[in-house]
């Protein structure tokens, strides 16, 4: 195949048209080179999906904490909390910790 012959092909005269050039390098600029690329945008949808998700567990984070601020208001509820979580005991009395184990043989 000479090029005559590769002239005359149709889909070389498409090709070959200085319009459809111009609009192949300008679609390929702009979905690989530019800084508003289609990957670049890609990867942005993703991160913001990821900060979505983040926002969501952070909500019902601040939920739960609200709940048990809530909880915390009666002084029976903070006294145990206080115990639980701190350990903190009354000047008269003893804590005796005790912690199981969780492997089995």
């Amino acid at each position: 195949m000479n090029l005559k012959e590769l002239r005359n092909k149709k889909w070389f005269k498409v090709i070959s048209n200085k319009y459809v050039l111009l609009i192949l390098i300008f679609g390929g600029w702009m979905f690989f080179l530019d800084s508003n690329s289609w990957l670049i945008h890609n990867e942005l949808n993703q991160e913001i999906e990821e900060l979505e998700e983040n926002r969501q567990y952070y909500k019902n984070e601040i939920s739960k904490d609200k709940a048990t601020i809530e909880q915390l208001q009666d002084s029976v509820e903070m006294e145990k909390f206080a115990r639980q979580q701190y350990y903190m005991k009354r000047p008269d009395e003893e804590i005796f910790i005790i912690e199981y184990d969780t492997i089995t043989e």
